[in-house]
């Protein structure tokens, strides 16, 4: 089942938009008159609020009291990933509105540790449990989890025993790879991550299935292995633009891959946006940051979070497999205004 939720107005659009930090915007909304934030930078934040017509979800802040229920959040890393606290925020946002506080464990991915978090949950008698993973998987829980009303968070169980919701990333690695397409390119490069990651493989599935309804032959050359990192990204970008024959684009499986390869291109003077185009995913925070912008596909951590929630809170009983759309975010990168280059 594919969700295909219209995309909000979130606190990363308010910040773009003001020229600060997300914790900067938050602080603001949130009245904290003792931070140092001076009064035409908070001027400017609501303008952006107002402009935009931003509505955090349950004013993004805790309820007045908290009622007697918890929901435990596990999750298997949280240091290593932006999208660990991206993804929590989401869950708190929305178990706010229902007066429940939520409490949250890293587990490190220990099966014991897991079986005694839940153990603690249930003698809480914990509303329900989110199982949470920081790579898109197949997830194995503790048999203790079915007996929690239960929903897992960036994985999926291959038994069908819980809902579960995961990014649509075979759709998303295809509508990218479909907008390189609109704007004329016909060679396009592919950067993968490791090749044990599920999201890598799936987002050049998509890849090569948009090349085929362009009736565009998928070409091996030009899909090269990166490593989800600055370094590989460059690398592989070296190794493409080393060929006789170069791509005019170049599909990067995520945001710090375009960010070895903007590096790579700059080094051999290749003008991105302008003689060769770019497409990362993720929508890091980076991404708005590089020169030009970096055109990319959004991960809906925050969404996908929310979605547990009202999941858990529903009275739905059938485990359902929801994958949620991944929209692009279209900046500068993707063009190339010069394709004689």
């Amino acid at each position: 089942m594919e969700s295909n939720k219209k995309s909000r107005v979130t606190m990363k659009d308010v910040a773009t938009l003001a020229g600060v930090s997300q914790s900067t915007v938050s602080f603001v909304l949130n009245g904290l008159e003792d931070m140092r934030i001076s009064r035409d930078t908070r001027i400017r934040v609501m303008e952006a609020v107002n402009h935009l017509g931003y509505r955090p979800r349950g004013a993004g802040r805790p309820p007045k009291t908290v009622g007697p229920g918890i929901i435990g959040l596990m999750i298997d890393e949280i240091a290593t990933s932006p999208f660990a606290a991206i993804s929590i925020e989401g869950v708190q946002e929305e178990a706010w509105k229902n007066n429940i506080m939520v409490e949250v464990v890293m587990t490190g991915g220990d099966p014991q540790y897991e079986s005694e978090i839940l153990k603690k949950w249930a003698q809480d008698n914990a509303y329900g449990v989110i199982y949470g993973s920081i790579l898109t998987r197949e997830a194995h829980p503790p048999d203790a989890l079915a007996r929690h009303r239960a929903v897992l968070l960036n994985c999926y169980d291959s038994l069908g025993r819980f809902s579960s919701i995961v990014p649509a990333e075979r759709r998303g690695g295809e509508v990218a790879t479909a907008a390189l397409i609109e704007e004329g390119h016909r060679r396009i490069a592919f950067i993968s991550g490791e090749t044990w990651m599920e999201a890598s493989d799936q987002r050049l599935e998509g890849y090569e299935r948009a090349l085929r309804a362009a009736r565009i032959p998928v070409d091996p050359s030009l899909i090269v292995a990166g490593n989800f990192m600055p370094s590989g990204g460059r690398e592989a970008t070296l190794k493409l633009m080393s060929a006789d024959a170069r791509p005019d684009a170049i599909f990067c499986a995520n945001d710090l891959a375009a960010v070895g390869c903007y590096e790579a291109l700059k080094e051999i003077g290749e003008i991105v946006g302008q003689t060769i185009a770019v497409m990362g995913y993720d929508d890091q925070e980076i991404a708005q940051h590089l020169a030009p912008p970096l055109s990319t596909v959004l991960l809906p951590h925050r969404e996908m979070g929310q979605w547990c929630v009202e999941r858990l809170m529903s009275e739905a009983v059938e485990p359902v497999d929801e994958r949620i759309e991944c929209p692009l975010v279209m900046r500068a990168s993707h063009r190339r205004s010069d394709p004689s280059n």
